[in-house]
């Protein structure tokens, strides 16, 4: 135990992070046996430890911040874990049709009222775009705004929303640009809340993955799904939107990316709150589209997302005793660990959001 513990400490010391410290970054133990338990299971058992109470720490965003500067992740990197799940992603497609919809029940399903207590008013569960003075509806609102003049939404065309979510994207375009929206969503929670929201508009949504998409577009959308899609995948992603586009059509895939082509997500992260999914680098998005899509604006906004978390945990926070009955303390502290610990990589910038603007070659 003593050993493990001086382990933990001396990597955590190159965070800057201490064990007992006064800081708000530092890590208070409440438990001796974390130290053996992060020791061996990397960043999945140091984030289970937290689940279960063995430590706390005041500023979770910022102790996330210093230990991705400081690459600790890279540390536990082949962990038993971590091996076993690298070489399952080698050996198969965790992201087939059959595994498709895992996410949805997991996690987009949890309930369309505990979302709308998290989220802005137009329920978008993606980065928005923040400028100085803005709040989080205003900057989801620019957000929203940016999509539409990007993909330069107007009365008359048909538009493919690729994991619509609640619908929040798709209301939008039509009540602010005219044109006609048919959405895709894996989550029955998602579609179910989606047609009521969206009833009486020029809005279709279906309970379909991007794989069975049908009909032909002007222009097609993917805000936050495309870390759902899988490297084996981007292929079969890219060449089914060019199919369902017309002539001279536009696509803007949007969501979050590694600077560096990976083969895992975060062990943590896949097992509690994102299963089967990983991120993509630019550079496999790029190679993906290469013969169907002309690459016409690529955008980071990337440096958004870290205000956007603090915004939804924030709002997580003050709407919890209203969710305590229903969701129990691990699953309270499951959540605050994955919003700040996020927000902390996305301010230590090792995160990014791509935002790639594709026109169908002729």
């Amino acid at each position: 135990m003593a050993a493990a513990r001086q382990a933990v400490e001396q990597l955590l010391r190159t965070a800057d992070i201490e064990i007992n410290g006064a800081r708000p970054w530092d890590v208070r133990v409440h438990d001796e046996r974390f130290f053996a338990r992060a020791l061996a299971g990397g960043t999945l058992g140091f984030g289970e430890a937290y689940m279960d109470g063995w430590w706390d720490c005041e500023a979770l965003d910022e102790m996330s911040c210093r230990a991705v500067h400081a690459r600790l992740e890279e540390r536990f990197a082949w962990t038993p874990q971590n091996l076993f799940a690298f070489a399952l992603s080698l050996l198969s497609n965790r992201q087939s049709r059959r595994r498709a919809r895992e996410v949805g029940r997991k996690h987009y399903d949890l309930g369309n009222d505990f979302f709308e207590a998290m989220l802005d008013p137009w329920m978008q569960y993606s980065c928005a775009l923040f400028e100085q003075g803005d709040d989080l509806a205003a900057a989801q609102r620019r957000k929203l705004d940016m999509i539409c003049q990007r993909l330069e939404l107007r009365p008359g065309l048909r538009l493919l929303d690729i994991g619509c979510g609640w619908g929040g994207l798709a209301k939008y375009s039509v009540e602010n640009c005219g044109c006609a929206v048919v959405g895709l969503t894996i989550s029955r929670a998602q579609q179910e809340y989606a047609v009521r929201w969206c009833d009486g508009l020029d809005i279709k949504v279906e309970l379909r993955d991007y794989r069975e998409v049908r009909g032909t577009y002007d222009r097609a959308i993917s805000v936050g799904m495309i870390e759902h899609v899988g490297f084996k995948n981007y292929r079969t992603y890219f060449e089914k939107i060019a199919q369902s586009l017309g002539r001279d059509g536009l696509f803007l895939c949007q969501g979050i990316g590694n600077p560096v082509s990976v083969w895992q997500l975060d062990p943590w992260i896949r097992r509690y709150i994102f299963p089967n999914s990983i991120l993509p680098s630019l550079a496999r998005l790029t190679k993906a589209a290469e013969g169907l899509f002309l690459i016409e604006d690529v955008r980071n906004i990337g440096s958004s997302y870290d205000p956007t978390l603090m915004a939804w945990c924030a709002n997580f926070e003050r709407a919890w005793p209203r969710f305590a009955a229903r969701y129990d303390e691990q699953f309270h502290r499951m959540w605050r660990y994955y919003l700040l610990t996020c927000a902390g990589a996305f301010r230590a910038r090792s995160l990014q959001v791509y935002s790639v603007l594709c026109r169908r070659v002729p």
